[in-house]
């Protein structure tokens, strides 16, 4: 489980977190809804370490984590696909993968499990992430975050600028985790994405907490999505 508890953070003296709070079940999606600069990635990185808490808390499973260094987080079972996916581009999708293996100290069984998800870096194992396509490189960014074996998955946009048949793949990936259990907190823009994924949606505006609904409630009120999506 997730928990953010009264987070307030910023960027130098500009705060953009005000007493923001949120929860992710084990085994539950849920999607952070907002319009750009409403402060969504901001939790991202603040759930990572990668921007200091000025106050509140971050737990996962009950451990306090909003404290550590950010290399740290990931051996809390924290996986994490930034927006822009963040791969080493001149490296090969078998030395992404190590890398990721190597952040938790996995072994050649979890390599296997995260290939088994995603057939199509198996064949393009050797390749260099640079060469591959723009649907291959999140694929890639999410399964060296799923080398992790993670407790709570964090995807800031992970279906932007796909095409349909990449945003299928990445679906079903997201699904499966959270059929293993697996805490799911996703950004993303997308109204027709999040409906077909998600558990629950929480809005943020201004850096503060929104609505939190039911994904077939926002289905039934698109008032909400106009209030705070602007669409």
């Amino acid at each position: 489980m997730l928990e953010l508890d009264q987070i307030d953070t910023g960027y130098g003296r500009a705060q953009v977190l005000r007493g923001f709070s949120l929860r992710v079940e084990p085994g539950e999606i849920l999607c952070l809804f907002g319009r750009n600069g409403a402060g969504k990635t901001t939790v991202m990185k603040a759930i990572m370490g990668l921007l200091p808490l000025w106050s509140g808390e971050v737990t996962v499973d009950g451990t306090p984590t909003g404290r550590l260094p950010a290399h740290k987080v990931p051996l809390q079972g924290v996986g994490y696909v930034p927006q822009g996916r963040r791969l080493f581009s001149e490296l090969t999708v078998a030395q992404n993968i190590e890398i990721g293996l190597r952040a938790r100290g996995s072994g050649p069984e979890v390599e296997e499990e995260v290939l088994a998800l995603f057939p199509r870096l198996r064949e393009r194992y050797r390749q260099r992430a640079e060469t591959l396509s723009g649907g291959e490189q999140q694929m890639l960014a999410t399964a060296r975050a799923l080398c992790l074996r993670p407790k709570v998955l964090l995807l800031d946009e992970p279906t932007e600028g796909l095409q349909p048949s990449m945003i299928e793949a990445i679906r079903q990936v997201i699904t499966a985790m959270r059929d293993r259990g697996v805490a799911v907190l996703l950004v993303e823009q997308r109204v027709d994405a999040v409906l077909t994924v998600a558990d629950r949606v929480a809005f943020i505006e201004n850096g503060r907490n929104g609505e939190v609904m039911s994904a077939q409630a926002l289905r039934t009120d698109h008032a909400i999505v106009e209030r705070y999506i602007g669409v």
